[in-house]
């Protein structure tokens, strides 16, 4: 597959990127046990930065939360140690806990209110400060947008926003699109990897399979699921995209979901890989992994199965290409 030629068993790191959590023993210690125990191969070395609000327009990707220069780059230079490739991710959120797929302006512009014209300045800004770290480090990948979904629509906005990045970046570019939004955007010709988030019920792999394969065909590009998860908990192997549904802690409901999900997509030889979600710089106590009912699957039934199934695939992939 172009620009993709093994399998991706990767995880997402860090996640939000909170400043003063990188770069620590605590940060490298996190990352050496997710190398330990999943056997990954790729890392989304993944943080936020903060506008107030799905109307702002100023993206303050410089201050407080969000990590530093600093720390990026030592998180970067820790993985590579680790011998993983890497994706850097940079993710806008709104300070007032908005979703980040709400952010929208009016189509047309309008005096006196905030314009898409205004927004792209500052997403760009913000993506070229950190695609300019990317190249500097040697990450792998670079992905410019994560579960975007109103911004969608915005296809020159995109297709500018491409052509400015690939003047200072050369490795691969991809967007994370959000789940069910695959077959919406309408320019990923303009990436080199089609991905998103794969957050499906676990009942309903096979036909979403059914319909992403179709885009995946149409364009011609490489794939795999940017995102993919399941929180240790009741219930949310129905609706695993709901990081608040209430219930008890059950680690039996992450391992059939990641089995499920692993079995169905082992099916289809398009599916590229996985980036899980997620593995915090800051983890719990092993010993009190039972009662944690979050996405990570440190210490829980689900390490085993992302751990084999990873191991697996590698090998798959290693001798094909052998």
């Amino acid at each position: 597959m172009s620009k993709l030629d093994h399998f991706i068993g990767g995880m997402t790191w860090g996640w939000t990127g909170v400043r003063g959590t990188w770069g620590n023993d605590e940060a490298r210690q996190s990352m050496a046990r997710m190398v330990e125990r999943l056997n990954v191969n790729w890392t989304a070395i993944t943080f936020a930065a903060m506008q107030a609000h799905p109307q702002a327009t100023n993206i303050a990707y410089q201050e407080a939360p969000t990590v530093t220069d600093a720390e990026v780059r030592s998180m970067i230079t820790e993985a590579k140690r680790h011998g993983l490739k890497v994706c850097l991710k940079p993710v806008v959120n709104c300070t007032d806990g908005t979703w980040r797929a709400h952010i929208n302006f009016f189509d047309n512009d309008v005096p006196c209110e905030p314009k898409w014209s205004e927004w792209f300045a500052s997403y760009t800004a913000f993506m070229l400060h950190y695609a300019a770290i990317a190249e500097e480090m040697g990450c792998e990948m670079l992905c410019i947008g994560c579960e975007m979904v109103q911004t969608d629509r915005r296809e020159s906005e995109w297709r500018a926003l491409i052509k400015k990045i690939r003047a200072v970046y050369s490795g691969i570019v991809t967007y994370n699109c959000d789940k069910y939004q695959e077959s919406h955007v309408q320019w990923w010709d303009a990436v080199d990897v089609i991905s998103s988030s794969g957050y499906y019920p676990i009942n309903d792999w096979d036909q979403q399979l059914d319909r992403i394969e179709a885009v995946v065909k149409k364009h011609g590009k490489p794939f795999f699921f940017m995102e993919a998860g399941c929180p240790s908990r009741e219930g949310s192997d129905h609706l695993p995209n709901d990081w608040g549904l209430p219930g008890d802690p059950d680690e039996s409901v992450q391992r059939r979901y990641f089995e499920t999900m692993f079995d169905r997509c082992n099916a289809r030889d398009w599916v590229g890989g996985f980036m899980l979600w997620d593995w915090p710089a800051l983890l719990y106590a092993e010993h009190a992994a039972s009662g944690n009912d979050d996405y990570c699957m440190f210490g829980k039934e689900a390490e085993a199965v992302v751990r084999s199934y990873y191991t697996l695939k590698t090998a798959e992939r290693e001798k094909s290409n052998t």
